[in-house]
């Protein structure tokens, strides 16, 4: 408790730029938690749904019962689901046109696919940047508080005749406290950063390889229907 007290009165008494550093970096620091515990519900979230998405998409089912299901369920498809539904309306609505051919109309079905994969890539990528920011920047934020307090510390030394060690460390305990705090910030927002970072790059691929296996799967209708209208 008398621990905590000091480090409080440290801080209390420290020069008004120390105090604005150590301000900047509590904010980043409850603005980095708010954002990792986000990001990770959200990407737990997005696993699951592609799981479970995957796990029925390859159970064999009416690929046009699953389009329409999950056209009628409302709201914003997202994931796999998605890029499956935006890929499946475009084919159904290139189909219905006349004088195309089956690469245009597969090639715009995997059009459409691309754009609602960026688009997902994109929200699952948002914020990640800040945790990047945050972890590079805040050392260096803690570091200029903490050199400011020492060189106010030891340019009020020139004030007195003899310098003792009780006259020059609360000056510098409290410098340090800018640094451990930066550090604070910095450590859970790269760790958080590298990881979400290499989870959303997995979602990536598994995006991707749907796409392709989906597309895939067109190409067969679109050769057939090429065929049979010939």
């Amino acid at each position: 408790m008398n621990a905590d007290l000091s480090i409080i009165s440290l801080i209390a008494e420290a020069s008004l730029v120390v105090q604005l550093v150590m301000a900047l970096l509590l904010i980043a620091s409850i603005a980095s938690w708010t954002i990792i515990i986000e990001k990770s519900r959200m990407l737990k979230q997005s696993a699951v749904a592609a799981d479970s998405f995957e796990e029925k998409f390859w159970s064999g089912g009416d690929l046009g019962a699953m389009y329409r299901e999950i056209a009628q369920s409302g709201g914003t498809r997202l994931g796999m689901a998605g890029i499956f539904e935006s890929g499946f309306r475009e084919f159904g609505r290139l189909q219905k046109q006349q004088g195309l051919s089956g690469e245009h109309v597969l090639e715009g079905a995997r059009r459409s696919m691309l754009v609602s994969q960026m688009r997902e890539v994109d929200r699952l990528e948002n914020n990640l940047a800040f945790l990047a920011t945050v972890g590079s920047t805040s050392p260096y934020v803690g570091l200029f508080g903490t050199v400011w307090g020492i060189m106010n510390s030891f340019l009020a030394l020139g004030n007195v005749q003899s310098a003792t060690l009780a006259l020059v460390a609360p000056g510098i305990a409290e410098a340090l406290i800018a640094t451990a705090m930066g550090l604070f910030a910095a450590i859970p927002a790269v760790i958080a950063f590298n990881r979400y970072a290499d989870k959303v790059g997995r979602l990536e691929v598994r995006f991707d390889t749907f796409m392709e296996e989906f597309t895939a799967i067109l190409q067969r209708h679109a050769t057939s229907a090429d065929g049979a209208s010939r």
